[in-house]
């Protein structure tokens, strides 16, 4: 996690309505210049300033295609860290990407470093090797991830994949990838990091991930098992290498809250029963219960083409699912999140009012404590905070990751060029 300096007391005791207010206000000062992203995962309070909501990925996308269009100066991602690296990735080299808070971070992208997985990747090799082994492991990230993992599976003949095209990603790594497979060829896949949607989505490919998947858990390699808590017979057997990571809001959902949900259906049997809808970075035994598995995409679509009258119990973050459910509740649908617990992205939640107009106080010169002398309205020359860059060569092999995958799905790269 980066350190996030304390706001001045002018963000920090504003009233939210006095936030919002100028907040509006600098947005249209900066104009044309400046593009607002929302994660859904974001609270009402910030969504409701953004120019565009959606999934991670697809933000950055939009980014960059708007950046093509106008001219586009900055670009504040209201989400965690490795979105805006993606977003700093696909846009032009003179457009900025701030995260209004460097704290905003992502506890699953964290969970495979760099340095870890180079360790992993030598290791896991050396092990098939020394067992007879030939053929290849072809490594595959979650977008959830960061510039330095995406650019380790780029440069290694990999792709990334999203929660809605990992079916399409897995099945072609292990068909060769980006290299055909020979007829005698073995090809294992790493994935990173989060090992529950890269099981379930092994499961959906028809992979007996009881006997054919592994987990690599680089904090045991740590404490001095050098296969991260396997041995060298599971590894031999496993067709799909999980990396020990998972997502902190998915992982709360756990199978006896689909339980009490089919129960409570079952209490009441003249009316329609509650169907269960999750996203695949839950654990196995949820999706496995569940009636629908899917993207945050899915989810969003799947109930807004619900009939009046059914009931949904959600397994995604709480703040989208509230959002949805007052949604839903205009057309007779009804929402409700599948864990009485309030599953939030607590990192997500560091993107406040406060944070985005500290931000943008400093984009259009009228921050408190700004070097510099003041025009007759008060504004100094704009300074841009909590840039993100990723850099250069990080940043090409990222791209190659995340371009193998576009291929995949007939989308064209979206990286811009100066």
């Amino acid at each position: 996690m980066l350190w996030q300096p304390s706001l001045p007391d002018r963000y920090t005791k504003a009233a939210p309505d006095d936030l919002a207010r100028d907040i509006a206000a600098r947005r249209a000062e900066l104009g044309e210049h400046l593009v607002i992203l929302g994660h859904h995962y974001q609270t009402d309070e910030v969504i409701r300033h953004a120019d565009v909501t959606g999934d991670s990925l697809k933000l950055s996308q939009t980014a960059a295609r708007i950046a093509s269009e106008r001219a586009v100066r900055w670009v504040v991602f209201c989400g965690v860290h490795f979105m805006a690296e993606t977003a700093d990735m696909l846009t032009p080299e003179h457009v900025d990407v701030i995260l209004p808070d460097l704290s905003a971070g992502c506890s699953m992208a964290d969970m495979a470093a760099y340095d870890d997985t180079v360790l992993a990747w030598e290791r896991l090799h050396a092990s098939l090797r020394d067992q007879g082994w030939q053929g290849r492991i072809i490594p595959i990230t979650y977008v959830n991830s960061t510039a330095a993992i995406k650019a380790f599976v780029g440069a290694r003949g990999g792709a990334c994949c999203t929660s809605s095209n990992a079916l399409q990603v897995l099945a072609w790594a292990l068909a060769g990838g980006a290299e055909p497979k020979s007829d005698d060829e073995d090809i294992r896949i790493l994935f990173l990091p989060d090992q529950h949607l890269g099981r379930n989505t092994a499961a959906r490919l028809g992979i007996d991930v009881a006997r054919h998947a592994a987990v690599y858990d680089p904090r045991l390699t740590a404490r001095g098992e050098p296969l991260g808590g396997l041995t060298p017979r599971a590894l031999h057997d496993a067709k799909v290498i999980l990396w020990a990571g998972h997502c902190s809001v998915h992982k709360l959902f756990r199978p006896e809250h689909c339980d009490a949900i089919r129960a409570e259906s079952a209490r009441e049997p003249d009316r329609l029963p509650w169907r269960i809808l999750v996203h695949p970075e839950c654990v196995k035994e949820v999706v496995d219960r569940a009636d629908l598995a899917g993207s945050t995409e899915f989810i969003i679509k799947t109930l807004r083409a619900a009939e009046p009258g059914s009931r949904w119990a959600v397994g995604t973050e709480f703040h989208l699912v509230r959002r949805l459910a007052r949604e839903a509740a205009e057309r007779g649908v009804t929402v409700r999140v599948l864990s009485d617990c309030q599953c939030l992205c607590t990192t997500m939640f560091r993107i406040d009012q406060p944070h985005l107009l500290w931000a943008l106080d400093h984009l259009a010169g009228r921050a408190p404590g700004m070097p510099g002398a003041a025009d007759a309205a008060g504004k100094r020359a704009p300074r841009v905070v909590n840039a993100i860059r990723v850099h250069p060569d990080a940043r090409r092999d990222a791209l190659l990751a995340l371009d193998r995958m576009l291929a995949l799905t007939g989308t064209p790269s979206l990286a811009a060029a100066d």
